[in-house]
């Protein structure tokens, strides 16, 4: 602040005296009584250098009142900025939301946090306290008006909220709020000073613990948490056990803490697994095991543990934590099976023994048989019902002849160890079947449709393979429809290395909802007709499965079947 107290001064002297001159050459010029002017100039020259310093002295003084003035009103202005700038530097540091409140204009404002936490540009804002409780969560902005007002008729002068606050992307965020009250002589409120803090990432934690806190202790399988380590390089003392665990365990609550989980192994508890355990934990490393553990009534349990280190924020180890599965039953059932999978064995061992006697010691009588009936065609017969009688035992011999040697067939099949799979080229396959099949494809004159698609060759047990393509043939001309012409279609592809086979023909069909169950048993038969025995389709699914493939069927009556099959063409 420039001092112009002289400059004013001497302007005031300067104009004054010029006034003083100019009339003192009038008056010199008009009036004849020069000595009075004189007297009179030296008079008014003399009042106008007093006056002059006169008004130099107040123009001083106000020059150093109002210097002293500008100087406090300075350092108040730069308090202020400083008091600001801190206000703007404690809210960035905070994430704090500086406002202030004078309540009886209803006159709000906000600091610079308002736009960089929340988003809003000082356009978006109204200065008044409707446009604060507007951004409230609606489940919040009623019980925070509330309490708010009614804290402003309290005498307390701190107040603090919870809530959560509107961004500008019309996002929530929740946010901390305190505030400091200032009331007037009477008592009254009038201003009001708060911090708005976000807290939306500690709220969202606080969320997040409070639901692992509740999976944790309505969680069905037991859970522990213990200390990090031992002193004794054992399993570390539990500080922490769910409810789960107290009811698998008998123990209560404050049985269980401070113990290590050593104190429920007994005498039956693999020693080999708890060596395991006790290594795991020795090199911090994740150990799954199965054990027997103790009740506090002494019964045994078997139960499927885990114990997986936990690591703090500083990687270092905190506690361990480890779950565990009551499979007692389990095991039981285990034992279960155990044993019915070895009578199984034993009893197929046995029935296959059996099936081998039966159709060795049979075969030797029947080829006996069957030679002696031979002869018996040398033989001329007079008696007619001696005759039919020879002649119904040599069908009879003839189907058990037949029906030992597809026992024989069968149980090949389900016994062989390993099969001599080849190189075959699918055209030379169905070439083969076909020719065998000549006679009665020339007899029914079926429309046979065969697409080879991207297969030209598989690896597989030819035997089998023919047989099964052969077995399908068979039964399509068969059981044809005598109202309409057969139809035969085979589809064959490959994807991802799986050959599949499509065969359809529109015969006569099987009842699947009657049947279903029973289309690839041994023995079973769907049609009245005389040379069916029931056997190819068992077949079919024996050699299949022996060769890791898979067959299902699709039929309906008088519309046809369909058969798919899959074979791994490596």
């Amino acid at each position: 602040m420039k001092n112009k107290t002289n400059q004013i001064t001497l302007t005031y002297i300067i104009a004054a005296l010029f006034i003083a001159i100019i009339s003192y050459k009038l008056a010199k010029h008009y009036s004849s009584y020069l000595n009075a002017y004189n007297f009179g100039f030296i008079k008014d020259i003399l009042f106008i250098i007093t006056t002059g310093l006169l008004f130099r002295y107040v123009l001083h003084k106000n020059y150093k009142r109002n210097t002293e003035t500008y100087k406090k009103l300075k350092q108040t202005n730069e308090k202020l900025k400083e008091s600001n700038e801190k206000y703007d530097i404690v809210a960035k540091a905070t994430s704090d939301t500086i406002w202030d409140w004078k309540i009886p204009e209803d006159k709000l404002t906000w600091n610079k946090g308002i736009k960089g936490i929340y988003g809003y540009s000082q356009d978006q804002i109204t200065n008044n306290s409707k446009w604060w409780f507007d951004n409230i969560h609606p489940e919040d902005s009623i019980k925070m008006s509330i309490k708010l007002y009614s804290f402003l008729e309290q005498k307390t002068e701190k107040w603090q909220d919870q809530y959560r606050f509107k961004c500008a992307d019309n996002t929530y965020k929740y946010v901390l709020d305190r505030g400091f009250i200032l009331k007037d002589e009477n008592g009254k409120a009038v201003r009001m000073i708060g911090a708005i803090q976000d807290i939306t990432k500690q709220k969202e934690e606080e969320n997040r613990l409070k639901l692992l806190e509740t999976v944790f202790t309505e969680a069905r399988d037991s859970i522990i948490i213990t200390q990090a380590t031992s002193d004794e390089f054992q399993i570390p003392k539990i500080v922490f056990a769910n409810p789960a665990f107290s009811k698998m365990s008998g123990y209560d609550h404050f049985e269980i803490i401070g113990k290590s989980p050593i104190f429920f192994m007994g005498k039956n508890s693999n020693t080999q697994e708890i060596e395991k355990l006790t290594q795991a934990i020795k090199n911090r490393e994740e150990c799954f095991t199965e054990i027997i553990l103790y009740k506090k009534d002494h019964s045994e349990y078997w139960v499927s543990l885990s114990f997986i280190p936990i690591y703090n924020l500083e990687q270092d180890l905190s506690h361990w934590i480890s779950i565990q599965r009551d499979i007692t039953e389990e095991k039981k059932l285990e034992k279960e099976k155990e044993i019915l999978i070895a009578e199984l064995t034993r009893n197929n061992k046995d029935l296959k023994q059996f099936s081998y006697i039966t159709s060795h010691n049979l075969r030797a009588p029947l080829s006996n048989l069957t030679g002696l009936l031979n002869l018996m065609d040398d033989v001329t017969i007079e008696n007619s019902e001696l005759k039919e009688i020879i002649n119904g035992f040599t069908i009879s011999t003839h189907l058990l002849n037949e029906t030992v040697n597809d026992l024989a067939k069968a149980i090949t099949i389900k016994d062989s160890p390993a099969m001599q799979n080849e190189e075959l080229q699918i055209k030379d396959i169905f070439k083969n079947i076909l020719s065998q099949l000549n006679l009665s494809i020339e007899s029914t004159k079926p429309k046979l449709n065969i697409d080879y698609g991207n297969v030209s060759k598989i690896n597989t047990n030819k035997v089998y393979i023919e047989s099964i393509l052969l077995n399908l043939f068979t039964n399509s001309l068969k059981f044809r429809s005598k109202n309409r012409d057969l139809i035969i279609d085979i589809t064959i592809s490959e994807t991802n290395h799986i050959i599949t086979i499509h065969f359809r023909d529109n015969g006569i069909g099987i009842n699947l909802e009657r049947h279903k169950n029973k289309i690839f048993g041994l023995y079973q038969r769907f049609h009245d007709y005389p040379d069916s025995k029931g056997l190819g389709l068992f077949l079919v699914k024996s050699q299949i499965e022996t060769m890791d493939g898979t067959i299902s069927i699709n039929s309906e009556v008088e519309k046809g079947t369909e058969f798919m099959l899959t074979f791994k063409s490596l």
